[in-house]
């Protein structure tokens, strides 16, 4: 079973990756996360902060992958549910390991995607490209396969913060 570790020693162990990407080590640049049954793999210095999911307020008339907003330090957040989203099933409102990713930060936006979970950070060289299986989203950026044979899909967060499907919530 894996040990165990607290958010705190988590967030150390991050920030001590990405001060380890700033300064060109690229060892193990790539975040997993999991949105529903599918997993997905986003470049470690786009990915922003990542905290776990606070209470959500609703908001009336929005598609159903809106998953409302949140306040976070005095700023509003749209927040998606990423699995709803991409067709899934939607994540559970009080998953124990659910986390927001606040991603829109770096590119003027205060939006953040609801996961499922996240799977740890990843070395792009223990992956390798899949065959296509057809046409994808454009934030879709590619299909690998790991070592184990698990599919994982290659997220492009600006793409999907230019997709018009995704920045229109109204149901």
């Amino acid at each position: 079973m894996a040990r165990r570790i607290s958010l705190r020693e988590f967030q150390e162990y991050l920030s001590r990756r990405l001060s380890g990407v700033a300064q060109g080590d690229r060892a193990a640049s790539l975040l997993g996360i999991q949105a529903g049954q599918s997993r997905w793999l986003l470049d470690l210095s786009e990915s922003g902060e990542i905290i776990p999911l606070p209470t959500l307020t609703t908001v009336p008339l929005t598609k159903p992958a809106f998953a409302g907003l949140v306040n976070i330090r005095g700023n509003l957040h749209a927040v998606t549910d990423f699995p709803a989203f991409i067709g899934e099933e939607p994540t559970p409102p009080h998953s124990p390991a659910a986390r927001l990713l606040l991603v829109g930060a770096k590119h003027g936006n205060n939006v953040a995607l609801l996961v499922s979970r996240l799977l740890g950070l990843k070395n792009p060289a223990d992956f390798e490209a899949a065959p296509a299986s057809g046409p994808a989203a454009a934030w879709n950026a590619a299909t690998l396969l790991d070592p184990e044979g698990n599919t994982w899909h290659r997220l492009d967060l600006k793409a999907l913060l230019l997709d018009p499907n995704f920045m229109n919530i109204v149901a």
